[in-house]
């Protein structure tokens, strides 16, 4: 889906990224493929790009981060097992990489973000890639995109101090949504899975989010 080939997404560096993943765990080579074509670099400041594959978080502006690749990964990998990502919804669209990455894997992504100049910012980013099923609006991603719902994929890319409803509830029969849930500073990855008229919840890695905020900024 997207256009952007593997020696123009940061060569020998997003080589050294992706096997650094699979040495950490992650088996699913479609994900590895995906973040081997996305230049990491393109969405962070010129400042940081010698940092870009580092497996860190790095400052993306407006007190946000971009994710280290790692927990990207394992994000994706883990809302995969067994399927296909469908119709996305990615809640903290943040600088647009992880759109970037999700628009190799999913049918449709939607990604949503509070912050105006961070909007823009994912906007402008993305617009040399020109991926066909990548859709970016301005809002309050606590509150999902009901207008959109239902969605096969919900990734959340801050934490909550607990599974919000308006989002659980946005998910299609089957669906899968992924978010970092914990207060003081101790979140976990959780994963709710919904099966009929039943969420059913499980927990993996402990993670370290900015807050999922609600409001326009």
């Amino acid at each position: 889906m997207g256009v952007c080939e593997p020696a123009q997404a940061g060569g020998r560096a997003a080589l050294r990224m992706v096997e650094r993943l699979r040495a950490q765990g992650i088996r699913d080579e479609r994900v590895l493929d995906a973040m081997l074509r996305v230049p990491r670099q393109h969405f962070i400041d010129a400042a940081l790009a010698y940092n870009a594959y580092d497996d860190t978080p790095l400052p993306i502006g407006f007190q946000q981060t971009i994710s280290q690749p790692y927990v990207v990964a394992r994000m994706i990998e883990l809302l995969r097992a067994g399927r296909e990502l469908g119709r996305a919804l990615e809640v903290g669209a943040g600088c647009g990489y992880q759109a970037a990455v999700l628009s190799h894997l999913a049918t449709e992504v939607f990604g949503i973000e509070r912050i105006r100049g961070l909007f823009e910012q994912a906007k402008e980013n993305l617009r040399p890639f020109r991926y066909p099923n990548v859709r970016l609006k301005h809002g309050d991603g606590s509150q999902g995109l009901p207008q959109a719902a239902p969605f096969d994929t919900i990734i959340v890319a801050a934490g909550a101090r607990e599974v919000p409803l308006a989002l659980r509830d946005q998910l299609a029969p089957g669906g899968r949504m992924m978010i970092p849930v914990g207060a003081g500073g101790e979140q976990q990855l959780v994963m709710t899975e919904r099966v009929g008229d039943v969420f059913r919840e499980s927990r993996h890695e402990a993670v370290r989010f900015v807050p999922l905020l609600s409001g326009l900024e």
